[in-house]
């Protein structure tokens, strides 16, 4: 086989890719600024609730500086030039709130003209599910504030319309994030819009209290994103001990899901993905409960 150079190839001004590169003006188009947001979730017992059932969390940061200062965000910056954005994402999350050494993906890309004050700004948004109480989590940077905030959603209002060939389908939610301090606040519309074989969605924040920049629209998607991988792998799992009792891991499920589960629904849920052994779960007043381990199949 035959590997053509193209280095030696020119260009219809009759330059070579060398030559070309030489001459380049990095300047000649306006360029955005690029930056990373991670969203980093957890469940965790409510410290002041009576009963202590786990809710669903997630890491927040309260900005000091402009713009949005004294409102909560998620935990975010600007990329360098010598990095790429995984780093960045890792980079950033141990500034702003001491946390490091977890695993993150790539959930979306957010890019709407506007949707920061400053200048234009595309944003690559990361999300991870963590055990909290294997990290120290401490507000750094320029963070006034790092706090799990308990996450809330609400689905108030739908609706569907068709104009022709086209149907959309629209919902209304209440975004609450909470802790023993704050209380912040959104109203996000999701757009569903079919036409013919091309469906599309979309979110729009109409109402923010308190949640900085499009934070709020990105937190609605990564919620989404996280109850589907809840709903059809075994991520779950890995906030649970070694040793779970399946009550234990129920209680994981329904604080992601925001839903009950019924004992045999949940049982064949997760059949094939734990292992009963001779052990039981000993809580003092209470009946005693098998104890299971995670079978990674």
């Amino acid at each position: 086989m035959v590997i053509l150079d193209s280095s030696r190839k020119v260009n219809k001004q009759g330059l070579t890719e060398e030559e070309f590169l030489r001459a380049y003006d990095p300047n000649k188009f306006e360029r955005p600024s690029v930056t990373v947001d991670m969203l980093v979730f957890t469940v965790a017992e409510e410290k002041k609730s009576a009963d202590r059932k786990k809710k669903l969390k997630l890491l927040m940061v309260k900005r000091g500086d402009h713009p949005c200062i004294g409102q909560w965000a998620l935990p975010g910056g600007f990329i360098n030039m010598d990095e790429n954005l995984d780093e960045a994402a890792m980079r950033e999350l141990k500034e702003e709130t001491n946390v490091d050494n977890i695993y993150m993906e790539q959930l979306y890309t957010w890019g709407d003209v506007g949707r920061d004050p400053r200048t234009r700004i595309i944003s690559t948004s990361y999300i991870s599910l963590v055990n909290s109480r294997l990290l120290d989590v401490k507000a750094n940077d320029d963070a006034d504030d790092a706090r799990w905030m308990t996450v809330s959603c609400e689905l108030f209002q739908e609706q569907r319309t068709v104009t022709g060939k086209t149907c959309t389908h629209e919902q209304l939610y209440r975004l609450a994030l909470s802790n023993e301090e704050v209380n912040v606040s959104a109203v996000v519309k999701k757009s569903r819009i079919i036409e013919g074989r091309i469906t599309k969605v979309k979110w729009d924040i109409l109402e923010t209290n308190d949640i900085a920049f499009d934070h709020a629209k990105i937190i609605m998607y990564g919620l989404e994103n996280l109850r589907n991988k809840v709903e059809n792998t075994d991520i779950a799992f890995i906030l649970v001990p070694d040793l779970f009792t399946l009550s234990e891991l129920k209680e994981v499920y329904e604080a992601i899901l925001d839903r009950k589960i019924s004992d045999e629904n949940f049982r064949d849920k997760i059949s094939g993905m734990v292992v009963e052994t001779d052990k039981y779960a000993e809580t003092p007043g209470e009946e005693k409960e098998k104890l299971f381990t995670y079978n990674p199949k």
